[in-house]
């Protein structure tokens, strides 16, 4: 459904080994770096067809996170889940909500963990088991 998700940082560089740690448990690549028309720096981490942007904000203003937004990510295992999870909090981010672990629901069972990267965007990992 979706192309790309666009999320602002205070420090790339930061962003950039944050990511960098908790996208490589999925599989995901060295980003590809990317300076604005405005000259604002970028980076794209591309993977499956989808692109996830880590920009420093183009208004100038101060990079802020967004009140009820979550950034899922689909993970092929419980490990992978638990591992981003665990890499996620020893690059700087914190553990959120519940421990990482399996959730009943009108959805049906899923195994989640919930972070917020170095500039407080929510993340998920999500596995959903068979």
């Amino acid at each position: 459904m979706f192309s790309h998700i666009v999320i602002g940082s205070n420090d790339l560089e930061r962003s950039r080994r944050f990511y960098d740690a908790v996208l490589g448990t999925l599989g995901v690549g060295a980003p590809f770096p990317n300076v604005a028309p405005t000259g604002h720096q970028r980076l794209f981490y591309r993977h499956h067809g989808g692109t996830l942007g880590i920009t420093e904000p183009i208004d100038g203003a101060e990079a802020t996170c967004a009140n009820g937004a979550t950034i899922g990510f689909k993970c092929d295992s419980i490990e992978q889940v638990q591992a981003f999870h665990d890499t996620a909090v020893a690059h700087g981010g914190k553990s959120i909500e519940a421990p990482p672990g399996l959730r009943e629901g009108s959805l049906g069972p899923m195994y989640l963990a919930y972070v917020r990267d170095p500039d407080g965007h929510k993340l998920c990992a999500m596995y959903r088991p068979t």
